[in-house]
């Protein structure tokens, strides 16, 4: 939800405490006017030898006095007040700091709030609660994804291979079935590889290297370029130098699966796909938009969910494409978010699709921005 910036609460309570003495102040003064300056007479008194202040004289001397006073209680109230709401509020802040690392992925935060125990010492203990067990719930679902991957691999592989000796001395009358228990034997491979590209995504990166996003795209091109020309589809390329602190395999499995769904989700002849890294402000950024079947904003919004395939979305198969499992787009959205990117994709007017993905600059980015354009078909 998009609110209106407001006035701190710490604000709010320094002008309610120097609002509060104000009116404080304001009231005594009234009851000194009210039960001692009206009853003195306003006509000049006389007495002899002896000066008898009349009301004038004693408004006269109250009046600059209490003035003064009402400054020096705006000031005391307003700095008072300040220093008082910083000093109970210094819990909440460490709290709010803590939830906003919690939202960017760092599970692991606590904040272990020192002191007696008060509301904000409750709110904090129930917060270092919820995310030991969140973090918990985290890492066992990603263990249990990485260790059933683990375990599905070997025995996938050696039918894998028991399945390729068996097509190279085919039986005639298996043939078709050794095609298809070999189609659905890859397709699990894929699947468990995917599964573990998913669980590695999601965890936290302890290691970050600066990498080049233009040097990323153009090596996931390279590699898929064979199939690109197999179907007739044209690949551009505008890189220009984008220095990001990543983890490199992580990226460069991003860029691949970007060009990958491009490739296999695009039209079957005279297809087209454009790729360009560069900078935006102080984002490094990669854009693929492939052309393809029309697509409605329902459609694309399902596309990073896991094995959202996209039901009808139009789907061709252009080498690897034939064992698409539907998770790498997911995959990709793990990865931007665990870079604290941004991932946005739009349907193209004209059929398609355009991914967007904003990732953080490295320092010192901006040295250098040399332009590479190269045309692939």
């Amino acid at each position: 939800m998009v609110r209106r910036r407001g006035l701190s609460v710490r604000w709010k309570l320094t002008f309610s405490y120097a609002g509060f003495l104000i009116v404080t102040g304001g009231f005594l003064f009234g009851v000194v006017w009210l039960f001692l300056l009206r009853y003195v007479p306003d006509t000049l008194i006389r007495a002899a030898n002896v000066f008898v202040p009349n009301r004038y004289d004693l408004m006269n001397a109250f009046i600059p006095a209490a003035s003064i006073t009402f400054t020096l209680l705006l000031i005391l109230g307003v700095t008072g007040g300040w220093l008082l709401a910083g000093r109970m509020l210094s819990p909440l802040t460490k709290i709010t700091e803590a939830t906003r690392d919690a939202a960017k992925g760092s599970l692991s935060h606590r904040i272990n709030l020192p002191g007696r125990s008060d509301e904000f010492r409750e709110l904090a203990d129930a917060f270092d609660t919820m995310m030991e067990r969140i973090e918990k719930q985290v890492l066992e679902q990603q263990r249990f994804a990485a260790n059933a991957s683990h375990e599905l691999r070997t025995p996938l592989a050696i039918t894998q291979t028991v399945l390729e000796v068996a097509q190279q001395r085919p039986h005639p009358d298996h043939v078709e079935d050794l095609a298809r228990l070999w189609k659905v034997n890859s397709r699990a491979i894929a699947l468990t590889e995917s599964l573990l590209m998913l669980s590695r995504a999601g965890a936290s990166l302890d290691k970050r290297d600066v990498t080049d996003l233009s040097l990323v795209a153009e090596e996931a091109v390279e590699t898929l370029i064979p199939f690109a020309e197999k179907a007739g589809i044209t690949i551009t390329t505008d890189c220009n130098t984008a220095l990001v602190m990543g983890e490199p395999v992580l990226l460069t499995q991003l860029a691949t699966n970007l060009v990958h769904n491009a490739i296999m989700h695009n039209l079957p002849d005279g297809g087209t796909i454009d790729i360009r890294t560069g900078m935006v402000a102080d984002r490094c950024v990669l854009i693929v938009e492939n052309s393809g079947a029309h697509l409605s904003p329902l459609q694309v919004a399902t596309f990073t969910e896991p094995f959202q395939r996209g039901s009808e979305r139009t789907r061709y198969t252009h080498g690897p494409a034939e064992n698409g499992v539907g998770l790498g787009l997911a995959i990709v959205a793990r990865i931007v978010e665990s870079h604290n990117g941004q991932l946005d994709l739009a349907p193209r007017e004209h059929g398609g699709l355009r991914i967007y993905v904003a990732l953080p600059s490295a320092e010192g980015n901006a040295v250098s921005n040399n332009r590479r354009s190269q045309t692939h078909g």
